[in-house]
């Protein structure tokens, strides 16, 4: 995933086993123009299982892990990244019918944005 998403423009930095990272400018949604850092813990079947969700930080959201809707549920803390960085449970429902790839995982991440 992480050579996927240097082609497709992002500074990727590959962190710990399975981790990568990257600054992202989100486009869409009430953050729109905010700066963050991006991560994702990438699954070993990469590409025919994506991430399960996004890492970010600055933290843009509250802590939140209970079980609902997008946008305010299921935000947790984010250990595997740093004490400054949250985790959105937002997997992917319709993966299967994607390209499986990169492109279709930031398409799901930009929806997120536009959808805050």
């Amino acid at each position: 995933m992480a050579e996927d998403l240097k082609s497709l423009g992002y500074d990727v930095t590959e962190q710990v086993a399975d981790r990568i990272a990257f600054p992202f400018t989100i486009q869409t949604g009430k953050f729109a123009g905010q700066a963050i850092s991006l991560g994702f813990i990438v699954p070993g079947d990469f590409p025919l299982t994506p991430p399960s969700g996004p890492h970010l930080s600055p933290r843009l959201l509250p802590i939140n892990a209970q079980g609902g809707q997008h946008p305010l549920c299921g935000v947790q803390e984010s250990p595997n990244f740093g004490g400054d960085w949250e985790y959105w449970s937002r997997p992917v429902p319709h993966w299967a019918q994607t390209e499986r790839n990169a492109k279709a995982y930031m398409a799901h991440i930009h929806r997120l944005f536009d959808t805050q």
